[in-house]
């Protein structure tokens, strides 16, 4: 970008997230960084600092093995940080040696990725530079309830020494925000919303993952495309099919973060119907996720909190119908006619119900339902209406 004949300097943007690409075991916000890197990548230079290896994995990336040196990672410059040199001192040395116009934050609670970076902030004197911290819907209620005990006693202190002052609060939602402003106590013009930007712009012609049509004796085909965690409900999903009269396959796609919880689904899935199937597939990458709602019927993802919900989107986009909790943005599915939103509180029953009318639907009407969700998809991604929301937030 050129201006009078002389190169333009883009701002930098200097980003301390857990974990980053080639990584996608962290789930949304990995997805979220990404699309806006790429969707600005042009007007503002990335520099992320991350971990060297994905969520829950011993071994670093391939990348990462090699001189500890910024990597371009599509749009971005990436540094990946081994666990041995996630001390103070090194959080330091990268702000000291890095010219910056922005300090971008991926979460209010990370260790090494948020809370060393704001206390070298302090040691260095950045804290008059612009800061940003997304808490990725680590403030909705049932986030807030999992360790508790350990939270709130963190975010009285953190308020007490004065660790998040001065910076900027980014939401995804006015939802995301009002949770963030009743977690911390804020003021409604200390929080700014900018929307999640989904990869690419949806388009009417988006493909449908290559979906095979349902045959006549086929079960109906359920998935679940998210952290095996207490927070995603992973659990509660299987409950609600232990009373499904009609065949179902249910496939759980996802990283295992909760081991305890996994041998509890276990022992559920052992007292399931005989046509009820589960499943437990795996973790599967960004890339592949697609093809896995394209195989699929219908998304069961009855989440206790998201602050957007790629996947919720992602499914959408292939036109795969949702069974979703209300504990997302993604509100009156049902008077769109994409699927259904419920509140937890209803109990298994109520999602039995839209189960029963999906596998319906599916049946008589199965392609125009799904031509019906993709257009959904279409007309409320809004790609430009999100990427200057994000543009708006990083410009200071």
């Amino acid at each position: 970008m050129t201006t009078n004949g002389g190169p333009v300097s883009r701002p930098v943007v200097l980003i301390f997230v857990p974990h980053y690409l080639p990584g996608f075991k962290y789930g949304g916000p990995v997805r979220s960084l990404a699309n806006m890197v790429e969707a600005l990548g042009d007007e503002f230079r990335f520099l992320i600092v991350t971990a060297d290896r994905d969520e829950g994995d011993r071994e670093p990336y391939q990348i990462a093995r090699s001189a500890q040196a910024w990597k371009q990672v599509g749009k971005a410059e990436v540094l990946y940080l081994p666990p041995k040199v996630r001390g103070l001192r090194t959080f330091r040395r990268v702000l000291q040696s890095t010219p910056y116009d922005v300090l971008y934050l991926n979460s209010y609670f990370s260790p090494d990725f948020t809370i060393k970076p704001l206390l070298a902030r302090l040691l260095v004197g950045d804290g008059r530079k612009p800061c940003v911290v997304a808490p990725r819907g680590e403030f909705s209620p049932a986030a807030l309830a999992l360790k508790r005990w350990k939270k709130l006693p963190y975010i009285a202190m953190a308020r007490a020494i004065g660790l998040y002052r001065g910076v900027t609060w980014e939401a995804s939602t006015e939802y995301d925000a009002a949770d963030i402003r009743s977690a911390i106590g804020l003021r409604a013009e200390e929080v700014r919303t900018a929307m999640n930007i989904p990869a690419t712009p949806i388009a009417a012609t988006s493909n449908d993952g290559g979906h095979l049509p349902r045959r006549h004796d086929d079960p109906l085909r359920i998935c679940f495309v998210s952290r095996v965690s207490a927070k995603k409900n992973v659990d509660f999903a299987i409950e609600i099919l232990n009373s499904i009269p009609i065949p179902v396959r249910f496939q759980i796609y996802g990283p295992i973060q909760d081991l305890q919880l996994y041998q509890q689904c276990l022992r559920l899935i052992a007292e399931l119907p005989d046509q009820v199937d589960v499943t437990f597939m795996g973790s599967v990458s960004h890339d592949d996720v697609p093809r896995v709602f394209a195989a699929n019927d219908l998304f069961l993802f009855p989440t206790r909190g998201e602050n957007y919900g790629h996947v919720i989107a992602e499914s959408l986009a292939v036109g795969t119908p949702v069974l979703i909790s209300d504990r997302t943005p993604w509100r009156d599915l049902a008077r769109a006619g994409v699927g259904w939103d419920l509140p937890l509180e209803a109990g298994a029953v109520a999602f039995q119900e839209k189960i029963l009318e999906a596998d319906i639907r599916s049946r008589t009407a199965g392609g125009q339902w799904r031509k019906l969700v993709q257009t959904y998809a279409v007309n409320t991604s809004d790609y430009s209406k999100r990427v200057e929301s994000a543009r708006a937030l990083l410009s200071f």
